[in-house]
């Protein structure tokens, strides 16, 4: 199943952002399999991030949120919170530009 997860960041704890970065990158490349798309969230490109939005792959919500639970991002503070959907692909052969 496909999942969105929309991270919202706690503006309070912008520092975690820097701090873990490389932790982050790490789990994301380990979890490659299941992680499938991930980014930040900006309104305007030369601010800082307000959140992330990842593409995963998981056999089901409960999975998926494990995977955005177990995030250094998640667990050094950083996120606010995150909303787990499902997702429906409406072009299933398209890929996305990168």
């Amino acid at each position: 199943m496909l999942f969105i997860a929309l991270f919202e960041d706690d503006p309070e704890r912008l520092s975690v952002r820097q701090e873990q970065m490389d932790a982050h990158l790490a789990y994301l490349d380990r979890e490659k399999d299941r992680i499938l798309a991930a980014g930040s969230l900006r309104a305007e490109p030369a601010q800082n991030a307000r959140g992330g939005l990842w593409i995963i792959e998981a056999a089901d919500k409960r999975e998926a949120e494990g995977l955005c639970h177990a995030d250094p991002f998640w667990t050094h503070g950083l996120r606010n919170s995150v909303s787990v959907l499902h997702w429906s692909k409406a072009f299933p052969d398209r890929v996305a530009p990168v």
